[in-house]
């Protein structure tokens, strides 16, 4: 095994760099090879454009004949584009993407035959579901499952696919993808947020969710990842010393991209803007070979699609540099982790920005209803939130050093914090004229200046105001984004209909204006949440006992907290806003525990293989060399050889005992799965949770210690300063 890692290195140091070419300026690539409106527009009949945008605008349904029309004209444009098979992309519950292609092709009468592409099966498909997680939906038999077309996201072509975003639901309708739930609650939020602008400006009549995520990952270059079946089989790296130089130096970050990963990011940039992807941000993130890039905010949806879309381009092009991406939230141990930065606004038709201040005290109102609405929503489902950014790998690194505690809080600096404290004082009913006129000039008019020097300064908030947006900073670099984007935009739809019909109730009841009743909710909400909000840093035992003070939840881990998914409350919060039901809720939930244990199980069995396979045996042999040392020193010098083996025999005593912790530890490790396989559901996920993962890092702790002891030589694993700094 040495040799596949020393030929490894050599291959490093031999690449060749893939050159890029960009002769085409970005604004020309963008979206060539997405079926958007410039595109619709050329290749459809005006009657079949309408529809697709009122399909998209006000979510109605497009006819049999349109759709005919529609698949038409997709066919034409993608078969311009060297296009030969179709295909339904869809999101299923596995977290990553699927998709099965079919040819543009039937034979005809006398032997011919035609490229044919038709309404039916642009609008559904009948995959086979079977195999894909469903969580008791339905049985294994019934194995139908549909695809439906989802006109709100493009159709684009990848390679010579045609790619249409679609739903997939079971034959008795539930979800059984990320994508249909997300769609639900953003129709929700769209409802429950033009109400309440009407307040403020009778002209918006759609509110759309905006999001824009930051992928953080690892390039790790193909030949030393081949000599890490951990990295290859789990994503991590279940062994190793960390090397004397890590990030402590802060060299890396923003620092100058290493060429050969520059050469990839334009090449992935390339791919993106093809596929409409808006890349805009490039850079060296903290650890070494860690880098991030980010787009431009877009409509919550697409930015789902665009981000798992994005996941596959860059293992794809990835190949092509001979690097292997890392999307784990921990690939490697005591540097930072990665995440997926989700910044989330709301935006109207009319163009403004809800969670922008405005130049007036009623646009400031605005800003400061839907301000204090999220906050108030994070506060009541705080525990949801949690549920939905956890999994097996964001809980290595959730409440690490450099990532947000698992303590869901809010975060909105010193000035905002102060201006919610002033207004906690507003009079309860009916406002003097002197108390208004101060709270719109001295109040809620200063808000824009106090934010232009207000940006956030803190870096370990797991939900954070940074200006004119909400950045929910614990979901994890894996992650679909469908999950944390469902749960918030649920919760807010939910606050913002109470909201709603409380100020309607003191319009219509006591008599207040608008404005005054608006005032009095908002206090009241201001008060309620207050909990939620700190500013301090969100590490160590100090914020755990606050915490804990003030009620919010510290579920550590994921079988911990995906008890919040199916609390009667997370139930009746997405029946009632149509979200999901409680199939498909309860379904979801199946699916995590299992997914889980499965994970841990994995991990288990190849940190077992690999410490016993790898390490042992090469620790043995290293050990036999030492002892042949000790022998020839006997020879020589009789009954003195001590007192020059002193140390090779220290050093044997060592390793067997090294040798013997392992062997111990991975013989109850494998009793502790067998039971933890006789178990279901919560128990199975909570037994691998509390009774197996407890292992992984007391036999990591003996292999890397036997890694500073053996013969550079002979160590089999590729070690972390060759992943780390080999570029």
């Amino acid at each position: 095994m040495s040799t596949l890692r020393f030929s490894a290195l050599q291959e490093v140091l031999h690449r060749e760099t893939v050159v890029v070419e960009e002769n085409e300026r970005r604004s020309e690539l963008f979206g060539k090879n997405v079926f958007n409106e410039q595109a619709m527009r050329q290749y459809m009949t005006k009657e079949a454009y309408q529809s697709v945008m009122d399909a998209i605008e006000f979510g109605t349904k497009i006819d049999r004949k349109t759709a005919d029309q529609i698949a038409v004209s997709m066919k034409d444009w993608a078969l311009s584009k060297g296009a030969t098979h179709y295909t339904h992309w869809f999101q299923p519950l596995t977290g990553s993407t699927a998709e099965k292609h079919d040819a543009f092709f039937e034979t005809v009468e006398g032997g011919g035959a035609m490229e044919k592409f038709d309404g039916g099966q642009l609008v559904q498909q009948e995959p086979d579901a079977s195999s894909f997680p469903n969580g008791g939906i339905r049985n294994t038999f019934e194995a139908r499952g549909y695809t439906a077309w989802d006109p709100t996201s493009p159709a684009f072509i990848y390679g010579t696919t045609l790619c249409i975003p679609t739903v997939f639901v079971a034959y008795t309708g539930e979800a059984l993808d990320n994508k249909a739930p997300l769609l639900r609650a953003l129709q929700a939020v769209d409802t429950a947020a033009t109400a309440v602008c009407k307040y403020f400006d009778k002209n918006v009549s759609k509110v759309n969710a905006t999001l824009g995520w930051e992928q953080e990952y690892f390039l790790i270059d193909t030949a030393l990842a081949a000599a890490r079946p951990d990295i290859m089989m789990t994503g991590r790296a279940l062994l190793g010393h960390a090397p004397a130089k890590g990030q402590q130096l802060d060299d890396h970050y923003f620092g100058s991209i290493p060429t050969r990963v520059l050469n990839f990011m334009r090449d992935l940039e390339h791919e993106c803007m093809l596929l409409g992807v808006p890349v805009k941000t490039r850079h060296n993130e903290v650890a070494p070979n860690q880098f991030e890039l980010a787009p431009i905010f877009e409509e919550a949806n697409l930015a789902v699609d665009h981000n798992s879309l994005l996941m596959d381009v860059m293992e794809k092009v990835s190949q092509r540099h001979k690097f292997k991406v890392l999307f784990h939230e921990k690939p490697f141990a005591g540097i930072n982790g990665s995440g997926k930065h989700n910044n989330w606004s709301l935006s109207t038709n009319t163009g403004v920005n809800l969670l922008s201040p405005g130049k007036t005290p009623m646009k400031n109102l605005q800003f400061l209803t839907f301000f204090v609405n999220t906050i108030k929503a994070v506060h009541d489902y705080e525990e949801l939130i949690r549920a939905s950014i956890a999994s097996a790998s964001n809980d290595h690194r959730l409440g690490a050093n450099e990532a947000p505690p698992a303590i869901i809080s809010v975060f909105i600096g010193t000035q905002l914090s102060s201006v919610l404290d002033e207004l906690e004082n507003v009079t309860k009913g009916k406002l003097s004229p002197e108390e208004k006129t101060d709270l719109k000039l001295n109040i809620v008019g200063k808000i824009p200046e106090i934010l232009l020097d207000n940006t956030d300064r803190n870096r370990t908030s797991p939900f954070a105001f940074t200006g004119n947006k909400f950045e929910l900073r614990a979901v994890g670099s894996w992650s679909n984004c469908a999950g944390p984007m469902t749960v918030l935009n649920t919760i807010i739809a939910k606050q913002l209909n109470e909201f709603k019909e409380e100020v309607d109730k003191l319009i219509d009841t006591k008599k207040l204006k608008k404005d005054e009743a608006i005032f009095n909710v908002l206090r009241e909400y201001i008060k309620a949440s207050k909990n939620i909000r700190f500013e301090g840093d969100g590490y160590g035992e100090a914020w755990e006992k606050e915490a804990k003070k003030r009620g919010l939840s510290n579920n550590k881990t994921t079988p911990e907290a995906l008890k919040a998914k199916v609390s009667k409350k997370a139930i009746a919060l997405f029946e009632e806003m149509g979200v999901m039901n409680k199939v498909e809720v309860e379904a979801r939930h199946e699916i995590e525990l299992e997914e889980y244990s499965k994970k841990i199980q994995i991990e288990s069995r190849v940190l077992g293989d690999i410490a016993r396979n790898h390490v042992i045996p090469i620790a043995i042999q290293y050990q036999n060399t030492l002892i042949e040392n000790v022998r020839g020193l006997k020879e020589i010098f009789g009954n003195n050889f001590e007192k020059y083996a002193n140390e090779q025999i220290d050093l044997i005593q060592k390793i067997s005992n090294h040798i013997a912790e392992i062997n111990s530890k991975i013989e109850d490790m494998i009793e502790e799965r067998k039971k933890a396989n006789k178990l279901e559901g919560q128990k199975n996920a909570d037994a691998y949770c509390n009774k197996v993962k407890p292992y992984f890092d007391e036999i990591r702790y003996h292999c890397d210690k036997l890694e500073l002891m053996v013969d550079d030589n002979l160590w089999p694993l590729t070690k972390y300063r060759e992943l780390l700094f080999t570029r």
